[in-house]
């Protein structure tokens, strides 16, 4: 592994010293910093020596720092970094490293940085930073259906409770932060040089995600490549304490989608993927594990992004098996840069598609939301349909022809940042809510704040039981 190093006082960390460490680190694969003692600083220090490596080890770059307490040069010459990197203002003057690395094969780089420089910490933010305060509540229609802040409490402490399967098709979502650079003088292309990247999981990983740190128990099950995105997506499963099988197929890569994104704007998006069902053996195995462990759960969420994994068996076997048992069941099939049909998942308790997916399931494309909840109703029977509808929020048909037939709850959130993952979270809650005994109304509520946390930041982050709490808290 190539290292670099860069030392200095590092007083009051500017922006030449991110121009520094940036080039510093692009130059080797580990960079190590070290941060000049109190006591050998030949300048006056403003700062204490702990609070200037602080600085440092807040910075995106550095993966190694230290309070330096002997020369550098004995730090160079006992640890042989590939690379050291110094300021511009230092080419013109003697540089004893010099010596040090000629005679093992190191170099000496000096850099004054790029005029075009963005700071990774600066764009990292937008990972960081949620827009909750932009949250705000639908009062009409809490209180329409007489719905009170501590009633919603409840229902979310009641989620321990519950034991979930999750299935469907896995997603790793990548967001490539990127500094835009201008337009190419050869061909109108735009060209961006990209400086970080963030990997979410996504698709069902992410329901069975939000389901265990909303507090239930969770089982998943899922197809993934032979790859390191299985790898990765296993590990952060089991940091959560999910009782994941992720059955791995070689010619089925896991599902990756990157975004470029500058300046907060997504550029591009790039989807790795292949959509064939997955093999008979792999279907087999999953048939047979759930025959012998359905009677443990309360609630089956298919999560199908019609990429191979819920194939028409597994469906129709699972459904079977849950109705004879009497198992609560939901569904979403996206449709977004592929082809899904919700009308598929027959017998659901909820159904959670977009207006544009629920108008390919039925090849209609002129009849009025309600008509088309209707239509939806008479093909596959679901119990309460939850038509997403972006900024304008969701409408709710219901089918209790003893109850108010249809309502619709505004976005909670009218300053997303990514909207990206906002239905998943809707479902999973709202299908939590509605398995521990809350009305339709109730648990549609609850789903709709969950996608107002969501759409909040950016990229998929399982939302935890006490940020819901805390926006019922502000409700109060």
């Amino acid at each position: 592994m190539k290292k670099s190093f860069v030392y200095g006082n590092f007083n009051i960390l500017h922006p030449g010293h991110l121009r520094l460490l940036k080039f510093a680190k692009e130059s080797a694969d580990y960079l190590i910093v070290g941060v000049i003692s109190d006591e050998n600083s030949l300048s006056n220090t403003i700062l204490d020596e702990n609070i200037r490596l602080e600085s440092i080890n807040a910075t995106s770059y550095v993966d190694e720092s230290f309070i330096l307490q002997n020369s550098p040069l004995d730090y160079i010459q006992k640890f042989q970094p590939n690379i050291v990197v110094k300021g511009k203002e230092h080419e013109s003057k003697e540089n004893q490293e010099i010596d040090i690395l000629n005679s093992y094969g190191g170099k000496l780089l000096f850099t004054s940085g790029e005029i075009g420089f963005s700071s990774l910490d600066l764009l990292q933010k937008e990972f960081n930073q949620t827009n909750s305060s932009n949250i705000s509540h639908c009062l009409p229609y809490l209180s329409r259906h007489k719905i009170k802040d501590f009633t919603l409490k409840n229902i979310v402490d009641s989620f321990s409770k519950l034991n979930i399967l999750v299935i469907g098709d896995t997603i790793i979502d990548e967001y490539i932060t990127c500094d835009p650079i201008g337009m190419s003088q050869e061909d109108p292309t735009i060209v961006v040089s990209p400086i970080s990247n963030n990997k979410f999981i996504g698709g069902a990983a992410i329901v069975a995600s939000h389901a265990k740190t909303l507090g239930a128990n969770v089982t998943f099950i899922s197809v993934t490549g032979d790859d390191e995105n299985h790898h990765y997506t296993k590990s952060f499963l089991d940091d959560l304490s999910i009782d994941s099988t992720l059955y791995t197929d070689s010619t089925r890569p896991t599902t990756l989608k990157q975004r470029f994104r500058a300046h907060n704007k997504t550029l591009l998006r790039v989807n790795h993927l292949k959509q064939h069902s997955i093999n008979k053996d792999i279907e087999t195995s999953i048939l047979s594990d759930l025959k012998d462990t359905i009677n443990n759960y309360d609630l089956i969420i298919f999560s199908d992004f019609s990429y191979g994994v819920l194939t028409k068996k597994i469906i129709t076997r699972l459904k079977q098996l849950s109705l004879e048992n009497n198992i609560l069941m939901v569904a979403d099939s996206q449709s977004s840069s592929q082809v899904g049909d919700i009308s598929k998942f027959k017998n659901m308790s909820i159904v959670t598609p977009t207006e544009r997916e629920i108008r390919l399931s039925l090849n209609d494309f002129e009849s009025g939301l309600v008509v088309l909840s209707e239509k939806l109703k008479k093909k596959s029977n679901p119990q309460y349909i939850f038509t997403t509808l972006g900024s304008e929020g969701i409408m709710i048909y219901n089918s209790d022809k003893n109850d108010l037939l249809t309502d619709n709850i505004p976005a909670l959130n009218i300053s997303a940042k990514d909207v990206s993952g906002a239905g998943d979270s809707l479902l999973t809650c709202s299908s939590m809510a509605l398995a521990v005994g809350a009305s339709v109304w109730q648990s549609a509520y609850l789903g709709s704040i969950t996608a107002a946390i969501q759409v909040s930041r950016i990229g998929n982050i399982p939302i935890k039981k006490e940020e819901v709490i805390q926006e019922l808290d502000i409700y109060i």
